[in-house]
């Protein structure tokens, strides 16, 4: 955390701020390791404070050594005011995406001698590259989910229900460690598997069905994203036809994922296979995103994002084609950007369609 903070008084330095407030939660926790649901934190240019109710001040202290822990009552600002005061900031940086008008106009409450500055993305720009150790908490979500997925397939059966499916998705993933599922889990299956993100629901599954699945784990705030898509019975030419051209472009979108390549062009090495055979208007959505304590995160791999890829990064890549009246195919890894190219974190099977029973 130490490392952290030192990296964001330098951001401060450059935006010439004297202190910056954080209540963006997944920030609360990237800076302090806070995991509490109510706090904020303030980072001056010396000492950084950590504001949390009664509730919270032993956890605080536990979780958040090397911050002064300030005790407040409710959402007072009144605590804050004090502080400043007695760091003599002239000029406070605040996150301006995160805070609502309200929140806003109550934090500049108080602060006429202080003037209050928005910022958009400024811790952001220190979690785009993740460390050695949010890399191997990365990874821990990861093999959860490819351990609950290897389970699932012996548990798909004709008559099962999507919302079955996706149950027991989530139970794997607890019951090996995981907080919780990192989203609201998809399994879609036969026409359904052609809307992106359908709901699992109680539709039961059939002979011939393509199903999509897509989940993920949270492990120590971080998350994980994998999409598999497989079939109940024996393949139709056209469903393997389908899915060799989904695996070709997320095979080629992942090739491309390396330092110093922007984050548009990996979008477009996948999409350009899709438009290849065709079904170019079939794959509307980006080609992946940035993960890590948000399940999406910068940088987005799509048409406008000019991110420039770095080491560190980790996302996802995830083409797919979607045919309205028969169905869909989708396949997601979680990609790490390493100094000489990438490496796949996911390892679930992938190289054919899956056909269960």
């Amino acid at each position: 955390m130490t490392e952290r903070i030192k990296k964001l008084r330098g951001l401060m330095n450059e935006a010439e701020v004297d202190a910056f407030f954080v209540t963006r939660p997944e920030n609360l926790f990237y800076l302090s390791g806070f995991s509490g649901s109510a706090g904020s934190v303030l980072v001056g240019r010396e000492q950084s404070y950590l504001f949390a109710d009664f509730r919270y001040i032993v956890q605080a202290a536990q979780q958040s050594p090397g911050f002064i822990i300030v005790e407040v009552p409710g959402s007072s600002h009144e605590q804050l005011h004090k502080v400043l005061e007695q760091e003599a900031v002239v000029t406070l940086g605040c996150e301006g995406d995160h805070l609502a008008y309200s929140q806003y106009v109550a934090l500049q409450e108080g602060l006429s001698e202080i003037d209050l500055k928005p910022f958009d993305g400024l811790v952001e720009k220190l979690r785009l590259s993740k460390d050695n150790d949010e890399i191997a908490t990365l990874e821990e979500a990861v093999r959860l989910a490819d351990e609950a997925f290897k389970e699932i397939l012996e548990a798909i059966k004709p008559g099962k229900q999507e919302r079955e499916v996706a149950l027991q998705l989530e139970y794997a993933m607890r019951r090996r460690g995981a907080e919780r599922a990192a989203f609201t889990i998809i399994v879609a299956a036969g026409r359904r598997s052609a809307m992106p993100h359908a709901v699992a629901s109680e539709k039961t599954i059939q002979y011939g069905d393509l199903i999509i699945m897509d989940f993920g784990a949270v492990y120590r705030g971080y998350h994980s994203d994998i999409t598999r898509t497989v079939v109940l019975g024996k393949p139709a030419c056209c469903q393997l036809e389908i899915y060799d051209i989904v695996l070709e472009a997320q095979q080629r979108g992942i090739a491309a994922v390396r330092p110093a390549v922007k984050a548009m062009d990996v979008d477009r090495a996948a999409r350009d296979v899709i438009e290849w055979y065709g079904y170019g208007k079939c794959f509307g959505h980006s080609t992946g995103h940035g993960l890590g304590l948000q399940i999406h995160e910068k940088p987005w791999l799509s048409a406008r994002d000019e991110t420039v890829l770095q080491p560190g990064m980790v996302v996802t890549v995830e083409p797919g084609i979607y045919l309205p009246g028969w169905g869909g195919i989708r396949i997601e890894d979680t990609v790490l950007v390493t100094p000489d190219g990438h490496r796949v974190l996911t390892r679930s099977p992938k190289q054919e369609l899956i056909a269960l029973g």
